[in-house]
């Protein structure tokens, strides 16, 4: 840390990504990534020509892929905000509606990076405890008049709430913005994006990066009322209008044409999510039902931190988190049926060991 660093930025602990190790092939279990490929349509996209006009600046609009994402989700033109990743939507919110004077509420366990954003613009927050079972108790948000983000599926656990749990905490709090933060909702989650159009209080965050397969992209979205959609985009035009990339404006306008392919995609990590759970669970573990690419899982035979250890050495990565209350899990992204099939194989390996 420099001397120079704003006084008021020396005690932000910054977030922390899934660690991306480069000493020897691993099988990637840690960062909740897709294990398949973009569609045939997204990698034609992705040519010469593309690749020549990089000399030209991107489309600040982003007006084709909006005008697509619009047609997806059943919404208009101006309810669609386009980002670089599902974070600078977040961020934005943070930034654009969030303050000492208007606080912030969201689970104490969840994506990591609410707490960074809070910090980092000195927003007053206040984080609310799960319940015994690692869910998220829908009376803690009724009627609080207080800005709100929820992630739904909640990570790491991987529970979801309702939409109709959603749309009571939405309606209970018509003064203040909802941002439901939808990362995971494609693996058996509801979306509330339907509730857009009843509610100017909500915005519903997505990202291209687990479901469609564009994690290196840096691809997400936001839905909500046209106005609270305008002030993104005030925050957009007064930071980085060329927010996304030209190569990344073709590729997600490709994944959505082909969204049947990526649809496809998460039935088959669903179908393996399932067998990893049965796997797990004739191994002794404690697995919290998932509606996401991952599971959440542990042992009373091995610590999370020894089996997070053990599977690295063994060439797999999974996400250890060294939090009191849940540092006896590990969170476990699902693979190909192959790469999973490897992962319980090693699971066993340490069990063994560890006896």
């Amino acid at each position: 840390m420099s001397k120079f660093l704003n006084d008021n930025l020396k005690g932000l602990e910054a977030y922390t990504p899934g660690e991306q190790p480069r000493d020897k092939k691993y099988i990637k279990l840690n960062t909740n990534e897709s294990p398949y490929p973009p569609s045939p349509e997204v990698i034609a996209a992705v040519n010469a020509e593309e690749v020549a006009d990089l000399r030209l600046y991107s489309d600040p609009l982003c007006k084709t892929l909006k005008e697509k994402l619009a047609m997806r989700y059943g919404v208009s033109y101006e309810n669609v905000f386009v980002s670089n990743g599902s974070d600078e939507s977040l961020n934005f919110y943070f930034m654009a509606f969030c303050s000492k004077e208007s606080p912030v509420v969201f689970p104490e366990i969840s994506y990591g990076f609410y707490k960074v954003f809070a910090e980092l613009y000195g927003i007053s927050y206040e984080t609310i405890p799960l319940k015994s079972d690692f869910s998220i108790d829908t009376e803690d948000y009724i009627g609080i008049n207080k800005n709100i983000v929820i992630a739904n599926p909640n990570a790491p656990t991987g529970l979801t709430l309702s939409l109709s749990d959603i749309e009571r905490i939405v309606a209970s709090n018509p003064e203040n913005i909802v941002l439901i933060d939808e990362a995971y909702v494609d693996f058996g989650g509801e979306s509330a994006v339907t509730l857009t159009n009843k509610y100017d209080n909500l915005l519903v965050v997505q990202t291209f990066s687990k479901s469609r397969s564009l994690a290196g992209a840096r691809l997400g979205f936001a839905i909500g009322n046209a106005e609270i959609i305008a002030d993104l985009e005030k925050i957009k035009y007064s930071t980085n209008p060329y927010n996304i990339n030209r190569l990344t404006l073709v590729a997600g306008a490709a994944a959505i044409d082909s969204d049947n392919y990526f649809m496809e995609n998460c039935k088959c990590i669903m179908k393996t999510r399932e067998y990893t759970e049965k796997e797990l669970t004739k191994l002794g573990f404690y697995c919290i039902p998932s509606c996401t690419n991952f599971i959440f899982a542990k042992s009373d035979k091995i610590s999370g931190r020894t089996l997070y250890e053990k599977l690295k050495d063994k060439g797999v990565l999974v996400r250890h988190f060294s939090s009191p209350k849940i540092c006896d899990f590990n969170r476990i992204t699902i693979g190909t049926q192959f790469e999973m099939e490897t992962f319980i194989e090693k699971v066993k390996e340490c069990l063994n060991e560890n006896k």
